[in-house]
């Protein structure tokens, strides 16, 4: 019997989820990805094999019950779990609300927020009948304040926050714990492909800060929860 316990990253192919996974690998969880793109997906596979990192992975539009459900159950039926989820998949559409057309709003809310509940209602049986796991979900600072171009994204991730407080509160007698990890601007593709804000690059987080989050709070024991944490770059 396999001991290693298992991690789910969604959206594991680049940034914030792609570092998170792997360095979820390399302190010894066995490891399920989804994203959209195969060919993605194969390159990352590869990637995690030269690293040493066990890994298996399906393609996925984690907004689409179909494609959610499929990814997770033959996640199931290869690692036999799962201990760890990362809700990380997230896009940001970014302009100002007279030139946010509704395909926008839609695409925001199904990558950011839709997914929640189809990956977690995939996954929290699983926990739920083990009486243990841990839920972790990538939100923003931009789920605590806005900024202008911003309307959907930060709609979104304040309903993530939300998602998180409420879930918490239900699933802890079970002994599933459920973090929101709150990162302020990282520098991936998702802020270098947008124009409206315009940070110091060379300043702000890199996707392994938040990974190292992730893997700290995981690895609190299991009678301690931080049920939120806000990750700021140091000197913005």
């Amino acid at each position: 019997m396999n001991t290693h316990p298992v991690a789910f990253i969604t959206g594991a192919t680049e940034g914030i989820g792609r570092a998170t996974a792997l360095m979820l690998g390399r302190a010894g969880y066995r490891i399920g990805i989804c994203a959209r793109t195969p060919s993605k997906i194969r390159e990352t596979l590869e990637e995690f094999a030269a690293a040493g990192v066990q890994a298996i992975g399906y393609p996925a539009d984690v907004g689409v019950e179909a494609d959610v459900r499929l990814a997770v159950s033959e996640t199931l039926k290869s690692l036999g779990t799962i201990d760890l989820l990362v809700n990380n998949a997230g896009i940001a559409l970014l302009k100002p609300f007279e030139e946010l057309t509704l395909g926008d709003w839609d695409a925001t809310m199904a990558t950011n927020l839709r997914s929640l509940y189809l990956v977690t209602r995939e996954v929290l049986p699983v926990m739920r009948a083990r009486k243990s796991g841990t839920i972790v979900n990538i939100a923003s600072l931009a789920a605590r304040n806005g900024f202008a171009g911003g309307t959907a994204y930060t709609a979104s991730k304040h309903a993530v926050l939300g998602f998180g407080r409420s879930l918490m509160m239900e699933v802890r007698q079970d002994g599933i714990r459920v973090v929101t990890i709150c990162p302020g601007s990282v520098d991936t593709a998702l802020i270098r492909n947008q124009g409206q804000l315009k940070p110091r690059l060379e300043r702000i987080l890199q996707p392994e800060d938040v990974a190292q989050a992730v893997l700290d709070a995981v690895r609190l024991p299991g009678r301690a929860l931080v049920s939120e944490l806000d990750l700021r770059p140091t000197t913005p």
